[in-house]
């Protein structure tokens, strides 16, 4: 196995890492948002308060490590990429400061107000919304490198693309399906049967969105970029896998069985077409200018970076399992939180 496949697979699992973690935590705050707007915030209020601001620090982990594997191990991607970036990066960043001053907020009761509540919600979809343009971009039609060797974005065309918003509709719909999935799972685990119930509803409501979401974006996909469409084709058997671990989800939390599992099924389905998607895109990470061989950083440099990636991921998986038997399952915080 070459290096920069190595270290693709690396990032991916970084971003992986970083899309399951994002849902939750973003997610979240939209639920919280429209049980208080309905009159159900004691069904769910305090189980999202206790474990959000874990889910914060690993969301926040993940985007770092996978800013620091992009640029460290595909330098090039960066050139090509930095104008294309600079409003949606400029745009997340806002955000992330705008929603980092909510935990000031909390300790001046500002959270309790509706206009705050849904100020943070919104803020938490809106930042995979802008995220997901990245993917768009990567696609190609929408950077234009001229002869004298300069990077032009084209930002109308992009926003003119019916690719664009498929993609926005599909991370905005899968962030509140993984979430509302975790959130029933960790709603079991902590014997809440009507936080259990709600959020068991959520997530039935949003998977049928996120399936619709997800046959946009193939359908669109292939206009754009049929290059990549007939590549997924040739990984189909990862898009039914995934399709497959979605029904075995569903199934589980419509008949109020195996929580976990229902939740570990979420996110196979979500692994599986993530991964297909980007098996599919390789060798590409900009079509047509960036591929994992001309991007990547020098041999030697990025060999250390490699196994750097690789020490601090080994370190991370603990940590994980650390972070959930504390914070998570720890059946004194359980009973806390029903207090």
């Amino acid at each position: 196995m070459s290096y920069p496949l190595i270290k693709i697979i690396i990032l991916g699992v970084f971003l992986y890492g970083y899309v399951l973690t994002v849902s939750i935590d973003f997610g979240a705050r939209f639920f919280s948002y429209f049980s208080k707007w309905r009159g159900q915030d004691y069904t769910i209020g305090r189980i999202i308060d206790r474990y959000l601001p874990t889910i914060w620090e690993l969301t926040i982990v993940f985007f770092i490590l996978s800013i620091i594997g992009l640029v460290e191990f595909f330098p090039n991607a960066v050139f090509y990429y930095g104008e294309a970036l600079l409003i949606p990066g400029a745009s997340v960043v806002g955000l992330l400061i705008i929603r980092a001053m909510f935990y000031i907020g909390v300790s001046r009761g500002l959270q309790q107000t509706s206009p705050y509540r849904f100020i943070h919600s919104m803020i938490g979809l809106a930042i995979p919304a802008v995220l997901s343009t990245v993917l768009t971009i990567s696609e190609g039609g929408f950077i234009k490198e001229t002869q004298s060797g300069q990077v032009h974005f084209m930002f109308w065309d992009l926003i003119a693309s019916p690719y664009t918003w498929t993609v926005i509709l599909l991370s905005v719909v899968s962030v509140l399906f993984i979430s509302a999935a975790f959130l029933a799972f960790y709603a079991s685990k902590s014997a809440d049967t009507k936080a259990l119930e709600a959020f068991r509803g959520f997530a039935l409501w949003w998977s049928g969105p996120t399936i619709f979401a997800s046959l946009l974006v193939f359908s669109t996909l292939q206009i754009h970029n049929p290059l990549h469409f007939q590549m997924m084709l040739g990984l189909k058997f990862l898009f039914v896998l995934s399709f497959v671990c979605f029904i075995a989800a569903i199934y589980l939390i419509w008949k109020r069985k195996a929580w976990g599992t229902a939740f570990i099924m979420v996110m196979l389905q979500f692994g599986f077409a993530f991964f297909g998607y980007g098996a599919s895109h390789m060798p590409y990470l900009l079509f047509p200018y960036v591929t994992i061989q001309s991007g990547q950083a020098n041999t030697g440099m990025g060999l250390w970076l490699m196994v750097a990636s690789v020490g601090g991921g080994c370190l991370l998986i603990p940590l994980l399992v650390l972070l959930m038997r504390l914070f998570f399952f720890n059946s004194r915080c359980e009973e806390n939180t029903k207090g």
